[in-house]
């Protein structure tokens, strides 16, 4: 049983944790309650969703989305699973009677978003061939790319050493949307998968600054999404998105199917408004 002083002391830790100079928390989610994610929080994508990916996206299926030992784990495995979606007169993914693979991916869209501040998600990803984890933020209104795409964090596992940060948003000429991005590149694929990692943004009306463990590495000028009609999309709301990929347009046509179950751990999520002077 644990002490008073310990219990104590292992709160005021926590609490220091979160701390952070010039920030104050206003919201977190730390992944310590239940075994799923908080339904007043989370919704969940369902079925074969974009990009031409390989998995299908579960509804709370524990298997592939569950809380453990205080994390959030988002787990892709290998195995046939019946689409429920299936139409065999269908030209599009829903043709497919049965998926290879499954995930899993998560949302906060209208129930929790932010307009400016740090948003910090600590997580450890996974590694293997056609695997692409993500976390990243998308407006609450209008459709993409209307509606503006911050990708806080991108892997494929093709690239073992990368990782990447884009910002996309509507072109103000004819082509349908512009992007801005760049990567992190690790010395070791160790260095990579085997420890978690803090992936932020510091957002606020004039840029957007994307980091990988404090490190700024992408610097975005917000004003470059203003639109003729005054709009501007990362003046707006953003919500939050979790998800593992597997293959599809930028995962790639070879998965390494010896990396199954492939578990994508996120230990907390903290949002931050600049602290008053």
């Amino acid at each position: 049983m644990r002490t008073l002083a310990a219990l104590t002391m292992s709160l005021a830790m926590a609490a220091g944790a979160q701390e952070r100079p010039g920030w104050k928390l206003v919201w977190s989610e730390e992944f310590d309650k239940g075994k799923m994610p908080d339904p007043t929080v989370w919704n969940y994508e369902f079925g074969y969703v974009r990009n031409n990916e390989k998995q299908f996206y579960t509804y709370k299926r524990s298997e592939n989305v569950r809380i453990e030992n205080g994390m959030l784990v988002i787990e892709g495995r290998k195995e046939q699973f019946k689409n429920p979606r299936f139409d065999p007169e269908s030209t599009e993914w829903q043709r497919a009677e049965f998926a290879e693979y499954t995930s899993g991916s998560i949302n906060t869209h209208h129930k929790k978003f932010w307009q400016y501040g740090r948003i910090e998600v600590r997580a450890k990803i996974p590694a293997g061939m056609g695997l692409w984890p993500a976390i990243w933020m998308m407006g609450e209104s209008k459709h993409w790319p209307d509606c503006g795409e911050i990708d806080i964090m991108e892997h494929v596992g093709k690239e073992p050493l990368n990782i990447y940060a884009t910002i996309h948003w509507p072109s103000a000429n004819d082509t349908k949307y512009t992007s801005k991005g760049t990567h992190v590149k690790n010395p070791t694929p160790a260095a990579t998968y085997d420890d978690f990692h803090i992936y932020a943004i510091e957002w606020d009306e004039k840029k957007i600054v994307i980091f990988y463990d404090d490190k700024p590495y992408l610097t975005y000028d917000v004003s470059l999404a203003d639109q003729p009609d005054g709009s501007n999309p990362f003046r707006q709301p953003h919500y939050l998105l979790l998800n593992l990929a597997i293959g599809g347009n930028w995962g790639g046509p070879n998965i390494d199917s010896t990396k199954f179950p492939a578990k994508y751990y996120i230990d907390y999520i903290r949002v931050y408004e600049k602290a008053k002077q």
